[in-house]
């Protein structure tokens, strides 16, 4: 992967100071700080509506903060714009394409108004882009429209670049060619900042993850510190029959405060707790005890996933 352009730069990519945004008496993002380092790839997490879209698409200048300050790469995204485009990288969710033309013609395109692009054929080729090159973008998949408004996001170089569900709809395949890209992307100092909700994306991709829920940051760390570096274990159990009433809370008394116990269906528990015997022990001696008959019960590190429910209570897809 070629370098991209030097930068001039020092300190954080990115620095979000007390953002605030709200309309009407919704908050979309409340008092939220949150740094980037430079050539680091960091994630974005947080359920639907937390506020990851509003925070990005405000550190990208198509938002203007309603309270608090938003710095990328030292500049202000609304005043200094003009300056700060032709060094950032955005890759939406959705659209960014003209709806008839041809998925090549349309980088080439956007290839054409950077001064130092990167070659269009080349990426074509990484991200498997031959096979629809002559396809209007309305008719691509949404596989394919990733594929390329990824492209489009990386094709002039940037110093930074935002990407949106960057795998969304792809197969498997082109998700390790689109993991692959953005890894040498930071091998060769480019700065990433993320939002997914695959897990093993993050786990495999992020040096920083930061979770967001209700506009406000609760977790920060590298993919280590927040699932191992605590010395706890999950066990998750599932039963045959649904879980009789005030079953959680039941489980939780026993296993004691330094246990958390979260359901995860009417037939599931996550429980996560100190990695030892002991705790395996209870819960098998809490289910004989109760009349419940386990299905399965599996002891394991933790994953992002099973963060994620923890700290907020909520699936990562909800």
């Amino acid at each position: 992967m070629p370098t991209p352009l030097p930068s001039d730069g020092a300190g954080p990519a990115v620095v979000i100071d007390g953002l605030r945004m709200a309309y009407g008496a919704t908050v979309a993002v409340d008092g939220l700080d949150l740094e980037v380092a430079r050539g680091t790839v960091t994630a974005v997490l947080g359920p639907n509506g937390a506020g990851k879209t509003t925070t990005l698409e405000t550190c990208e200048g198509y938002r203007r903060p309603h309270g608090g300050t938003v710095r990328v790469l030292g500049l202000d995204p609304q005043t200094q714009r003009r300056d700060l485009l032709p060094r950032i990288g955005v890759m939406l969710q959705s659209g960014g394409a003209w709806s008839g033309v041809r998925a090549v013609e349309m980088l080439r395109h956007v290839a054409s108004l950077h001064a130092h692009p990167l070659d269009v054929g080349m990426l074509v080729e990484r991200l498997g882009l031959d096979e629809c090159g002559r396809t209007p973008y309305r008719r691509l998949s949404g596989g394919q429209q990733q594929r390329l408004g990824l492209a489009m996001a990386v094709v002039g170089r940037p110093e930074l670049v935002f990407v949106d569900e960057p795998t969304a709809g792809m197969d498997p395949r082109m998700r390790r060619a689109t993991w692959h890209l953005l890894e040498e992307m930071r091998a060769d100092g480019v700065t990433v900042v993320l939002t997914t909700h695959y897990m093993d994306e993050a786990e495999r991709l992020a040096d920083v993850v930061h979770v967001i829920d209700h506009g406000r940051l609760i977790a920060s760390g590298t993919p280590f510190e927040l699932t191992r570096g605590t010395g706890y274990s999950t066990i998750r159990l599932v039963v045959t029959e649904p879980f009789p009433p005030g079953a959680p809370a039941s489980l939780q008394a026993s296993l004691g405060p330094d246990t958390d116990v979260r359901p995860v269906s009417v037939q599931s528990l996550l429980i996560t707790g100190p990695a030892d015997a002991s705790t395996l022990a209870t819960v098998s001696a809490w289910c004989e005890a109760h009349g419940v008959l386990p299905e399965s019960l599996s002891l394991g590190q933790r994953t992002l996933e099973d963060v994620f429910l923890q700290i907020t209570g909520r699936e990562l897809s909800a």
